[in-house]
């Protein structure tokens, strides 16, 4: 297996700090876009900007296969103050890279690099860099502005770092692997009032808390206990003062699923749920369900394929060919619903490890370790699936 040099993964680890060091928010990705295509440009890749705003796609054709493979990484950072106390700490005060997407950048980055120069394949490669995967849905925005119809690709694969598996593990799950995740607002409109005489009123409060409770059967008593889902009240809005009974509430709910029919059932019993509860306290509920990103399914047969990759040039420790579904959300789904493909993990380190510390949280760092192993999976990858004819 090809592998990056002691050289190459020093001079990606200084870009992916630099990156680290310069984040930016959803569809503002503008100097990491830069960065990007000036460094793919300089390799002979086909660059392509501004593909759902700020998205970037570099291209290389080898040989005459009409065969095609996708590499996609996402580029954007998060609204959180950093607590590394790294050198190479964000200097935008309030937004730091807390999911290792500036890692996923330098890996695949890396991996471009030494495909230029070095590569043996035969067919068309597309590197897909993605913004504002958390939460903007970057992904549905570079296909709305014709991703796959200008770069088509027979598979599709993405790659996540995570914490709690051992720093460079390989992880593959076939079938769906991440959840759903949709938001809902609840107001509940009531009749305010004086807090002595609570009959001259309509409290929309005790409506409130009684839904709050209600809304934890939805998981217990109406999906399959083999079967995973979570709804999340994550705020409650409502009144100002101990003595008045306000006239309206507000609840902020967050809906996660594993299974598309599963989503269906959760949403029909959401409202059933909040309705009949507020008409019990005479209150009337205002239901606003947002879609958020589809179930993440990987294909069986693309998950297989690059799990006999990894199988074939990584030590078997290094390879986890099965492992648990996640309750967080990924909008590389919506890519896997257009294109056969698979999303991994690679791990950033075991608990009590260095890269243990979970993501989107303040003292989270990429383990700049999984630059080579991630980089060099990449490599193998596309020589495997475009491997030229014999």
């Amino acid at each position: 297996m090809d592998r990056l040099s002691e050289a190459a993964v020093k001079a990606f680890t200084l870009l992916r700090r630099d990156i680290h060091q310069h984040p930016e928010l959803a569809f503002n990705e503008r100097r990491t876009a830069a960065l990007v295509g000036a460094q793919l440009g300089a390799w002979g890749y086909t660059v392509s900007t501004g593909l759902g705003g700020t998205g970037v796609v570099g291209q290389l054709k080898r040989g005459t296969s009409e065969r095609s493979i996708g590499l996609r990484a996402d580029m954007d950072a998060l609204p959180i103050a950093e607590a590394t106390g790294a050198a190479w700490a964000s200097c935008h005060h309030g937004v730091m890279h807390a999911c290792g997407h500036d890692g996923h950048t330098a890996m695949l980055l890396a991996a471009a690099q030494h495909l230029a120069q070095h590569g043996r394949f035969d067919g068309t490669l597309n590197l897909i860099f993605q913004p504002a995967e958390e939460g903007g849905g970057g992904a549905l925005k570079m296909m709305e502005d014709g991703l796959f119809e200008r770069f088509p690709c027979d598979a599709i694969f993405a790659m996540h770092n995570m914490p709690g598996y051992p720093q460079g593990q390989l992880v593959f799950r076939s079938g769906p692997t991440m959840a759903s995740s949709d938001y809902v607002t609840v107001t509940l409109h009531g009749n305010g009032g004086h807090g002595a005489m609570p009959h001259k009123a309509t409290d929309p409060v005790v409506a409130a808390a009684s839904i709050v409770m209600a809304l934890q059967t939805l998981v217990s008593r109406n999906v399959d206990p083999q079967s995973a889902a979570v709804v999340t009240v994550g705020a409650i809005h409502a009144g100002q003062a101990n003595n008045v009974i306000p006239a309206e509430a507000r609840l902020e709910i967050s809906v996660r699923a594993l299974d598309p029919q599963v989503r269906r059932d959760l949403e029909r019993r959401l409202h059933e749920v909040i309705r009949l509860q507020a008409e019990s306290f005479g209150v009337r509920a205002e239901i606003d369900w947002r879609p958020g990103y589809a179930v993440l399914v990987n294909d069986a047969e693309q998950t297989q394929r690059a799990l006999q990759v990894a199988v074939k040039h990584f030590p078997a420790h290094q390879v986890n060919p099965q492992g648990a579904q996640l309750t967080g959300s990924e909008d590389f789904a919506f890519m896997l619903e257009k294109v056969p493909g698979s999303y991994l993990f690679i791990g950033n380190g075991a608990d009590g490890e260095p890269g243990a510390c979970m993501v989107h949280n303040p003292a989270y760092d990429f383990n700049d370790n999984n630059i080579g192993p991630g980089a060099s999976y990449w490599i193998a990858l596309v020589q495997e699936l475009l491997s030229p004819a014999p």
